[in-house]
């Protein structure tokens, strides 16, 4: 029930959607009101029932009953399969490790970016040549190379750019993509200034390379269990190009 905050958000699977501007609770506790206009003024109005509640990551077996409950009694009867299961989890789908995850998401435009350490400050809407200082405090982060950040995103104006973040999760995801060319862009990813070997995300392989070839949430280092702590991940884009928007943690 929330609009998209950023430009990326408004593209996918399903273009062109018509997103909910908010919603009221009725004092009954359970009959929830969405409605859907601009600014003051209401074009739609719908009511339903609330019939679940779970923040955050995780529990998708859960969610997926109650989806494929509400649509049985709305009349659906050629459902698919029953999707995948926690144990099945893959990727981005796996649910966060709570218990070990210290970084929030940040994100990169400097609408609202947060911890951003790179000594020059962000010089907003132009090119800039950015450093980073060689030691950074859990989630600080910072810019290498030329770079032109917007109030959403960082774009990398030459080859060699990189981005630098002090972490502490199991799973470090960043939201990219290849720019208005559509030009596929190289990338490496390093922790701890070393390959990530199995520490490698679904999108990098043990050498931390990777391409960006959509606008997407790329999972870019995966953890194994029993090894998760603080540790510098860094990514250079091998080209110019890329357009890094959001780092998200699981």
């Amino acid at each position: 029930m929330f609009a998209p905050e950023a430009e990326y958000e408004r593209h996918g699977d399903v273009q062109d959607v018509v997103f909910p501007c908010g919603y009221t609770v009725a004092p009954d506790g359970d009959t929830i009101n969405l409605y859907y206009g601009a600014a003051d003024s209401s074009i739609a109005l719908a009511h339903g029932s609330i019939r679940g509640h779970h923040f955050g990551e995780g529990d998708y077996p859960e969610s997926e009953r109650i989806i494929r409950e509400l649509l049985t009694e709305a009349g659906v009867t050629d459902l698919p399969p029953t999707g995948i299961s926690v144990g099945d989890a893959k990727g981005v789908q796996v649910a966060a490790d709570d218990n070990n995850m210290l970084s929030p998401e940040t994100y990169i435009g400097y609408a609202r970016a947060e911890h951003f350490s790179s000594p020059s400050g962000v010089v907003p809407d132009q090119p800039n040549d950015y450093t980073t200082p060689d030691k950074l405090e859990i989630n600080q982060w910072g810019l290498i190379g030329k770079w032109t950040v917007d109030d959403e995103k960082g774009t990398v104006n030459s080859p060699h750019g990189s981005i630098v973040f002090r972490f502490q999760a199991r799973d470090l995801h960043l939201v990219l993509g290849p720019g208005p060319s559509g030009k596929p862009v190289r990338f490496r990813v390093r922790l701890d200034g070393a390959d990530p070997g199995e520490s490698h995300g679904t999108d990098t392989d043990a050498s931390g390379a990777g391409i960006v070839t959509g606008q997407r949430l790329y999972q870019l280092i995966r953890q194994p269990q029993g090894n998760i702590h603080r540790h510098t991940f860094t990514i250079e884009f091998l080209d110019a190009g890329a357009q890094a928007y959001a780092f998200t943690f699981g």
